[in-house]
């Protein structure tokens, strides 16, 4: 049977979503389970969690757990990335409260902006060590990862290492369902095509039985229908003509337009959350300890099949049953008019052969344009990251839409400096 090894697998919750996908399917349900994490704490809440999924869906799994990565890695066939390098402190605390400071002000910081950058320089070099295990202990595994910031980390990989690699994320998915409740129609009977990058892909077509369904998105800006969560994204739709698959609090800090110091009325206006991640994250810990209780206690776990891509990528590689799934690949020709080697979000075709990507050819090119503002830091940060060189995380955020709506070269420069002073060894030596 498979070996699938869960790096990070002290995201108890995450962790428990993806192995009841995994083992509800009778061909992975006497997989080997390899969970491995540095926090033992947490690992061993996270084999109990393991061991109560398999219990619940009737599997038989091997579950072995490690605090050492090789160990776990060796011989796997599936690797999974849930890590977060720094984790809440220092690393986000940091990324908020630094920014701040100057007057720079984010929801997510987790995909672009100085969170993103900083998030990457962390986050790029553990990545990169743990592919190197993998090319010595399982040369022929997929690496699933789940971590962002997504595009950034997949270009280093695809970039600095022979791994098979995709990047995964629920964005394309979980935006269509909510856009179909927006518009009334059954998220099971939508048709779309969506690509472009990870959260700034946009749904090139959205169909009910060959019929366009723009037409009813539009009518709920109309109809004054728009939820106040999701007012960035439909006024980007109204701008645009497409919508755009991540969140709003995501988005208004992937464009210049929102958060605004010298614009107070834009926060009020289109209902930014500032501080949002700080918020999830605190209310995440606070709630750590209840949670802890109730899954090591007697009680049993629910099990329920989640929108995630990993099991279907498992499941369609080890039995040839073929799917589609939306993944992050190098841009190999897939879109024509973004750069060749950046990463992609767009169809995959998933069977015995594979990952196939599919080619998509050019997109709308107000549409290229808007991702080519995002990926110009990505591309200076993959940069940065793997030459080392401090000169391109500061080119990097000169580049980065939010960041410079809202500050100076000279304010550029200080931040980046203050950021990476405040991170010390979470980030490897620049020159």
């Amino acid at each position: 049977m498979a070996k699938i090894a869960m790096i990070g697998a002290g995201s108890t919750v995450f962790a428990k979503n993806l192995l009841g996908d995994i083992l509800s399917f009778p061909e992975l349900a006497e997989s080997h389970i390899a969970l491995m994490d540095i926090d033992e704490e947490r690992l061993r809440t996270s084999e109990i969690v393991a061991r109560k999924v398999a219990q619940s869906v009737g599997a038989h799994p091997k579950i072995t757990t490690h605090t050492n990565r090789k160990e776990a890695l060796e011989g796997a066939d599936y690797a999974i990335n849930m890590i977060q390098v720094g984790g809440y402190k220092p690393g986000t605390v940091i990324d908020f409260e630094i920014p701040k400071k100057y007057g720079l002000r984010q929801t997510i910081a987790d995909t672009l902006g100085i969170g993103g950058i900083m998030r990457a320089l962390r986050t790029i070099p553990v990545m990169l060590d743990m592919c190197r295990d993998m090319e010595e202990v399982a040369p022929d595994v997929t690496f699933l990862n789940y971590v962002n910031p997504m595009c950034m980390n997949t270009w280093a990989v695809t970039r600095a290492t022979s791994v098979k690699t995709v990047g995964l994320c629920h964005s394309v998915q979980g935006t269509a369902e909510q856009l179909s409740h927006d518009i009334g129609i059954p998220f099971d009977e939508i048709n779309y095509l969506c690509a472009g990058i990870n959260h700034m892909a946009f749904y090139l077509t959205f169909e009910h039985n060959g019929q366009d369904l723009y037409p009813l998105i539009r009518k709920v800006a109309e109809e004054g229908r728009i939820p106040d969560w999701n007012r960035v994204r439909y006024e980007m739709f109204a701008r645009l003509g497409y919508f755009v698959t991540e969140s709003s609090e995501h988005f208004a800090e992937y464009c210049p337009y929102f958060i605004r110091r010298d614009r107070p009325d834009l926060i009020e206006r289109f209902n930014v959350p500032l501080d949002e991640y700080i918020r999830r994250c605190e209310n995440q810990i606070a709630g750590w300890h209840s949670m802890k209780s109730q899954f090591e206690g007697d009680d049993p776990i629910e099990v329920h099949r989640s929108h995630e891509y990993g099991s279907l990528i498992i499941h369609s590689l080890e039995t040839g049953v073929p799917r589609v799934v939306y993944g992050n690949v190098a841009n190999e020709g897939l879109i024509t008019n973004l750069p060749q080697g950046c990463c992609v979000e767009l169809p995959v075709l998933v069977d015995k052969n594979g990952l196939q990507p599919t080619r998509i050819g050019a997109i709308p090119p107000q549409l290229a344009a808007m991702m080519q503002t995002n990926i110009n830091v990505q591309s200076l940060t993959v940069e940065a990251a793997l030459t080392g060189k401090k000169e391109h995380v500061y080119h990097a955020a000169m580049l980065d839409p939010h960041t410079i709506a809202e500050l100076t070269l000279d304010e550029i420069w200080a931040l980046v400096d203050d950021l990476i002073e405040a991170h010390g060894d979470y980030i490897p030596p620049l020159h």
